[in-house]
């Protein structure tokens, strides 16, 4: 599989990080990294997803790249190959099917990767992540079911989110 396209050059995400010297996005993310959370920037629900995981996640642990962002589409483009060729847009610009998480060297995605985000919160957030002994096809239908209705149900913005001053770091690209 390419990787996925950039929109604002026209050119694969890798030939665009080369072009920018910015090779360094194509290394495998260290498994002590901590989780970083790939996610559609112009969805609404996907934004107060993200808001939602920073209330409950104080230590910071969790990282966060839009799929729109040059950052985001590296980060998929190089850890592609681990996931079924339906789950990755082809172009930035193009509506993401699902989230993905990467997180100790491996990706996931769609209710696996949010399950497992589930983890890494405070509260009693952890707890659901016990459904990922569900099985896959049942879980995903009902991600599924919210992904393709989202932008009709909760909205979508015309730009990426911009962090607050004191989330920035959090934030890849």
């Amino acid at each position: 599989m390419t990787p996925p396209s950039s929109p604002r050059t026209g050119t694969n995400a890798a030939e665009a990080y080369e072009a920018a010297g910015q090779v360094a996005a194509y290394e495998p993310v260290p498994a002590d990294a901590g989780p970083i959370l790939l996610f559609d920037g112009v969805c609404n629900l996907c934004n107060a997803a993200v808001r939602f995981v920073i209330d409950r996640d104080p230590r910071g642990t969790v990282r966060f790249a839009s799929l729109q962002s040059e950052t985001g589409m590296a980060l998929l483009a190089r850890y592609a190959g681990q996931l079924p060729d339906d789950s990755v847009p082809e172009r930035a610009d193009d509506d993401p099917p699902t989230v993905f998480l990467i997180e100790g060297g491996h990706i996931y995605h769609r209710s696996t990767a949010v399950l497992r985000l589930l983890k890494h919160l405070n509260g009693l957030w952890p707890v659901l992540s016990v459904y990922v002994v569900l099985p896959a096809a049942l879980r995903d239908a009902a991600y599924d079911f919210v992904a393709k209705r989202r932008y009709r149900w909760f909205g979508r913005t015309d730009y990426c989110r911009l962090p607050k001053p004191d989330e920035a770091r959090r934030f890849l690209g």
